[in-house]
């Protein structure tokens, strides 16, 4: 690569192995402009969305009969693009716009703000990635590609104890390399706001105005389920953007002062919390309705007459949860390019810190609500559970894994999974056969424990010699156990979850965070529902469609299907939990 790669993004989270999957990205999180005309509200009004041209089913027929194609033209070309610098040689990094937690052991867990070195690309909504020694299955929709892509990861700034980051580097390139850098950083924030201002326009216009004109299908509280404070967003939204292209120097790119005008909007952004919050209704609303083939073919045909991309409306309205989450990602990668001499420099240092609390506020509360459901979903997976609900005490997995628990009197060494959520620490064995199924075998109460890191060699307690060993001892019992990890690595992130479990219960309790009783009883009733549903154990539908949709040409059509699957997922090591992925949950250590 001879000169700076630089990426254009828009942000859409998708929910792994949704079957509302929207069909008209390229990539998921990529986008591409549409050239034809907005068709304005009175020929919008015309057409009809009214009685006098017969039913919304109609209308949507018509359409797709006739020569109007508003989605996407052409074949992917971003997603190619990024494979071919893939098999070039060449590194891409993406940033992590959201946590994904799993407990699965092929997909791989980050936290928002993460690196991730993306391996494969060739899929649309999962990618391959690795950071450090872990390498796993990610929703690309989870993540910013990185805007220099042609910068060397030592570069990339580092966190240092305190949580700051190591500003060493970051001034080591020339001044022209680093001016173009900025220069792009500068361009994708321009560019993504017009894009942004766009989609809040459509949703605006070509949703919101349309379905208050049929009263018969809409109420008010509809309207205000599904689309939330939406126009408030979009009023604010255009102040902001014309606010940064006073601020935008045309001529040159890099001497923009932008930072002033996120500081100025810092307190405007925090309507996004209401938004935020009120989404998972939306969702929910926007599921139940379109049950109904009338409002599928309603907000399709409002889709069409807007010209807007192929994305579904629920897809749409995740784009301002998105954005709010990216603003630091921006601003961080601005900051590292702007010099310390640059007017601009205390501004966007500033501005990085004020929207990290807006982002973080907003994306804490929702990544907690959203994480009560999986845990739900998690506990009602696992056999023979006793006792409490997991809910009870606990509403974060902070961390899961594989550990050998020595027992007295023999000192029995027994292999186990192990899950630590605040509170407590929750014990499963593995099926011998099938080792996908959990069965449950006891808990640890967190709040009585201390851990105590053991050396290497022979334990005076259990008088046996020990490797990558750690113990609990409860300070009321005085019980004591015993764990040890295959590798150094993997004890020292036991260590480390230990102290984050302890940090979080603190935290929440001078947040005042808690889950209320209705929404874990809601959330254990859904698992519940879902779990004697009698799903089939073996690959869902969406599932299966999503690995028949990754093309594979030369693929002989007399193979067994489970060969087919296998074939179909590149880079998976064969392992019966595919067979009966229905039985996890998307959840990670």
């Amino acid at each position: 690569i001879t000169s700076p790669v630089t990426f254009d993004i828009l942000p859409l989270k998708l929910h792994p192995f949704s079957q509302s999957t929207p069909t008209g990205l390229d990539c998921v999180g990529w986008k591409r402009r549409i050239s034809a005309p907005v068709i304005t509200d009175g020929a919008l009004d015309k057409t009809a969305l009214t009685d006098d041209v017969g039913s919304e089913e109609d209308l949507y027929e018509d359409f797709r009969s006739s020569n109007h194609r508003y989605g996407h033209s052409g074949g992917g070309g971003e997603q190619l693009a990024i494979n071919e610098l893939i098999s070039d040689g060449s590194v891409v990094y993406a940033e992590a716009l959201w946590d994904h937690v799993t407990m699965d052991d092929q997909e791989l867990g980050f936290k928002a703000g993460d690196v991730i070195e993306v391996m494969d690309a060739t899929n649309k909504e999962w990618w391959w990635g690795r950071i450090l020694d872990s390498e796993g299955w990610f929703p690309a929709s989870f993540v910013r590609l990185r805007v220099n892509q042609d910068e060397p990861m030592e570069d990339y700034p580092l966190k240092v104890e305190g949580g700051k980051e190591d500003d060493s580097r970051r001034f080591g390139m020339g001044q022209t390399t680093k001016d173009q850098m900025r220069t792009n950083v500068i361009n994708e924030i321009i560019s993504t706001e017009r894009d942004y201002i766009k989609h809040l326009k459509d949703i605006c216009e070509g949703y919101i105005k349309q379905c208050r004109k049929r009263a018969d299908m809409f109420t008010e509280e509809q309207l205000k389920t599904i689309f939330g404070n939406i126009e408030d967003i979009y009023r604010c939204q255009k102040k902001f953007v014309k606010a940064l292209e006073k601020k935008f120097n045309k001529d040159h790119p890099h001497l923009s002062e932008v930072g002033s005008c996120f500081l100025e909007y810092q307190t405007e952004f925090q309507i996004y919390s209401e938004y935020c919050n009120n989404h998972p209704n939306a969702c929910m609303e926007l599921s139940r309705l379109t049950k109904v083939n009338k409002y599928v073919y309603f907000f399709e045909a409002c889709r069409l007459l807007q010209k807007m991309i192929d994305i579904s409306l629920d897809g749409f309205l995740l784009t301002p949860v998105q954005k709010i989450c990216k603003y630091p990602l921006q601003l961080a990668e601005l900051l590292k390019y702007t010099n310390p001499q640059h007017r601009d420099f205390k501004d966007v240092e500033a501005a990085l810190n004020a929207m990290k609390n807006v982002a973080r506020l907003i994306n804490e509360r929702k990544r907690r609500l959203e994480n009560i459901d999986k845990i739900a979903q998690w506990q009602s997976s696992i056999e023979d559970w006793e006792g409490e609900d997991v809910l009870v005490r606990s509403s974060e997995l902070i961390y899961s894994g594989e550990l050998a628990k020595i027992s007295h009197p023999q000192a029995k060494s027994q292999q186990r999974m192990f899950f630590l959520f605040d509170h407590q620490l929750v014990c499963c064995k593995k099926d011998l056969l099938r080792r996908d199924i959990l069965y449950y075998k006891s808990r640890i109460n967190m709040d009585d424990m201390e851990i105590l890191d053991v050396e290497d060699g022979k334990d005076k307690d259990f008088n046996i010699s020990v490797k990558n060993a750690f113990k609990l001892h409860c300070r009321d019992t005085e019980e004591v156990h015993l764990f040890c990890a295959k590798k150094p690595e993997q004890k020292q992130r036991w260590l480390k979850a230990f102290e984050n479990e302890r940090r979080q219960v603190q935290l929440d309790q001078e947040t005042g965070f808690s889950i209320t009783e209705v929404q874990k009883k809601q959330a254990m009733l859904n698992a519940s529902k879902q779990h004697h549903a009698g799903k089939p154990k073996a690959v869902t539908r969406p599932y299966y469609d999503f690995l028949m949709r990754q093309k594979h040409p030369t693929l002989p059509t007399t193979l067994p299907q489970q060969q087919v699957f296998m074939l179909a997922e590149p880079k998976r090591k064969p392992s019966n939990f595919w067979q009966n992925i229905s039985r996890l949950t998307p959840f990670r250590k």
